[in-house]
């Protein structure tokens, strides 16, 4: 990609990173809100008298409203700002942490999960969409990884904080406690947010209101091959890790691999540690080199393979420690690889869409993760138990992404060639 500032490229600075600190810290909570039932399965389970399927549930339907929102509210983000979006996200998030923490029952404490969901879907996309209003075009792909760095340290709370919390204080005070996070945030968005710096508002957007807008949006973005490219790469690269934090790594490494909660808990930390050390190498390598977003892509999902194929094959079921540290810091590459999806998606949408490009590209991993939640709670339900068995349906996902990914690359490749040709010439004949 180009490295020249385009027209009309947001300055950056200092009051960039405040105002978009603030979006930031907004997903942060709701990464924390996200994960925290990773830490709380095994006690879940005991709570609402469920069983693996059931468990799973909590997690798939969480996940399915996220994805089922992701165009919704790319649309949303594209007519009504950052801001707007952001707020009501905010307010979900807070109160289904909220139900979630006072439920006794199986039914309340589900749709609590779902209303989590919805709020934590209008986040990131929105984060995105502030990140590229605020900063120049070149910084995309370092600031969208940062995001997303900052966002796993909301994980570090729920692995390392909420899980100390739940032992020693129980489920009601420790989940109700932490919607403290939620208000804060609420009252920062408030306050200080601003959609885009003066002088740089976008174009007025009268088209909004015209009949099939949204069908026009969304088709012209899935027609772009580098939004259905970034939306395989997403798919393909999150989920393993997506699912280990969110479920089914701590019942793993204590019912199959004999840790205690503690050492699990220590092992799964080292993922999202993992994340945050990759992703800024990553954000870094594709900022300097576009070219290496795929190799990047490819050697992850490898690497991924690899390392979750070592651990189900090992001799007794039990693998080593060693193993499972290498697996665990394979699994935080997952998140990086994931982010490079919307730097496939964004050189190849305009401005005015990206909000809904990027809400196609998130839908991706979240689908994935969604199947194979469910298809590990099914699977260890089938065969009492058996991970292996379970955890073998990650490698048919892997497959099915990996030949999208490997259909679209020239494709997407072709077109982006195309229109970074196209904005030099546009550059060349701005007048000074």
């Amino acid at each position: 990609m180009s490295q020249l500032r385009l027209p009309g490229d947001p300055p950056g600075g200092r009051r960039a990173v405040a105002v978009w600190g603030i979006g930031v810290a907004v997903y942060f909570v709701a990464v924390t809100y996200r994960t925290s039932l990773g830490v709380a399965g095994i006690d879940a389970a005991d709570r609402f008298h469920i069983n693996a399927s059931a468990l799973s549930t909590f997690s798939i339907l969480q996940l399915l409203v996220y994805a089922g929102m992701q165009i919704p509210v790319g649309l949303l983000v594209d007519r009504l700002g950052t801001k707007r979006v952001l707020v009501l996200g905010v307010v979900l998030y807070t109160i289904g942490q909220l139900g979630f923490a006072l439920s006794h029952s199986y039914g309340p404490a589900l749709l609590s999960r779902a209303l989590l969901g919805c709020g934590d879907a209008m986040t990131f996309i929105s984060v995105l969409r502030l990140g590229s209003r605020w900063f120049p075009a070149r910084r995309g792909p370092l600031i969208a990884q940062i995001a997303a760095l900052i966002g796993m340290a909301g994980n570090l709370v729920s692995t390392i904080v909420l899980a100390r919390l739940l032992s020693q204080l129980g489920w009601t005070t420790t989940f109700g406690g932490s919607v403290v996070g939620g208000l804060f945030v609420l009252v920062l968005l408030l306050l200080f947010l601003k959609d885009h710096p003066e002088g740089h508002a976008p174009a007025p957007a009268a088209q909004h209101s015209e009949p099939g807008f949204v069908r026009r949006q969304i088709t012209e973005s899935w027609r772009e091959p580098g939004t259905r490219l970034g939306m395989w790469v997403h798919f393909t690269s999150q989920f393993p890790g997506m699912v280990f934090l969110l479920l089914w790594g701590l019942p793993f490494l204590v019912e199959t691999q004999g840790r205690t909660k503690a050492g699990a808990g220590q092992l799964l930390t080292l993922i999202v540690v993992s994340n945050m050390l990759v992703g800024l190498v990553y954000g870094q390598l594709i900022a300097r080199h576009h070219r290496a977003r795929l190799p990047l892509v490819l050697g992850t999902v490898g690497a991924t393979a690899l390392a979750w194929g070592s651990v189900l094959a090992w001799p007794g079921g039990t693998a080593p420690t060693g193993l499972l540290i290498a697996l665990c810091v394979v699994l935080g590459t997952c998140g990086p690889a994931s982010m490079i999806g919307f730097d496939f998606a964004r050189p190849a949408n305009p401005p005015e869409r990206l909000g809904t490009a990027s809400g196609i590209v998130n839908m991706g991993g979240f689908t994935a993760s969604i199947t194979t939640l469910f298809a590990i709670g099914v699977l260890l339900d089938a065969t009492g138990g058996d991970y292996r068995i379970a955890f073998a349906s990650v490698f048919l996902l892997q497959a099915v992404g990996l030949s999208q990914i490997l259909r679209l690359r020239r494709r997407a490749d072709r077109r982006e060639r195309e229109r970074v040709v196209a904005s030099r010439v546009e550059t060349v004949h701005v007048p000074a």
